[in-house]
């Protein structure tokens, strides 16, 4: 199937993209990695006039370690996600990017296409906001860092401008003292998941809880945090009764869709039981992340 007409423009530079979707208004998408973009023209569901390239901003291709934090520019793929150094650096990322389509499509999409695009079933926006990640967005205005927090509003829509492209993602590193957790549900390897939890904890020198991250993906029309579940968690040992209940907690208030591939109660039971799995691997892993050279 061959998607409607379009003009094609090549960017050079994030200053000669913008001016681009300045000139040509909502009729206008940025195409980085394309792999959800083009899919969807293909099918009708997106039918932009003009798609302005950013595969030829090579400034923009790093993915590189920066103030604690692991920084992926605009045109860094996905697959650069499951390097050794990124895997050192904060393995959260790397675990996940494993179960991101197929190979050849983590070679094709981009780190911030897959958070700009936001689908709620992705696994990108859910370790954005379990890592409180910091997106950077560059318009006609200049630059401005979003977190992660408030970056996610609906279903495919973000809190980027009408003429703003995502230029930078910053993760943070996971360090000693951090434990990590990552749990998903699909039908088979590389389909979109049927629920996501991903999960971070710190400790302190009681041996109790003192930092919590849990965040949930395809049970909402975002990704989405649970806050309630995270402070329950403050001043805790962490344990198995603990953790389900915990996990009883953060999937209880959800209303997750319905469709094909699971019914609403059906994913509101997998966020529990992934949730719950996601916490376990944290606190096991607590205090057993290295550290290791930067990324080049």
């Amino acid at each position: 199937m061959k998607p409607p007409p379009f003009k094609y423009y090549r960017a050079t530079t994030p200053e000669e993209a913008i001016a681009l979707l300045s000139r040509y208004g909502p009729d206008a998408k940025v195409l980085a990695g394309g792999q959800s973009l083009l899919p969807m023209m293909k099918f009708r569901l997106a039918r932009p006039s003009v798609l302005v390239d950013l595969r030829w901003v090579r400034d923009l291709a790093y993915v590189r370690r920066t103030n604690g934090s692991v920084a992926c520019g605009a045109m860094a793929r996905l697959a650069s996600l499951e390097s050794d150094p990124v895997r050192a650096l904060c393995p959260l990322l790397a675990e996940a990017a494993q179960h991101i389509g197929h190979p050849p499509i983590r070679h094709q999409g981009t780190v911030c296409g897959s958070l700009a695009h936001a689908d709620p079933a992705a696994e990108l926006p859910v370790l954005a906001l379990a890592l409180d990640a910091e997106l950077t967005a560059t318009g006609p205005n200049g630059t401005r860092v979003i977190p992660a927090s408030d970056f996610f509003v609906t279903m495919l829509t973000t809190n980027l401008g009408p003429f703003e492209i995502l230029t930078e993602a910053r993760f943070p590193v996971l360090g000693p003292g951090h434990g990590w957790g990552f749990s998903e549900l699909s039908r088979r390897p590389g389909d979109f998941a049927l629920a996501i939890a991903a999960a971070t904890l710190q400790v302190g020198a009681n041996g109790t809880i003192t930092h919590a991250r849990l965040a949930l993906g395809a049970v909402a029309d975002r990704a989405v945090r649970c806050p309630g579940a995270e402070a329950a968690l403050l001043g805790q040992r962490g344990g198995g009764a603990v953790f389900e209940a915990v996990a009883a907690l953060a999937s209880e208030s959800l209303d997750p869709p319905s469709d094909v591939h699971a019914s609403s109660g059906y994913r509101r039971h997998l966020a529990k039981v992934l949730a719950e799995r996601a916490l376990t691997q944290a606190w096991q892993r607590l205090g057993s992340t290295p550290t290791s050279p930067t990324p080049s």
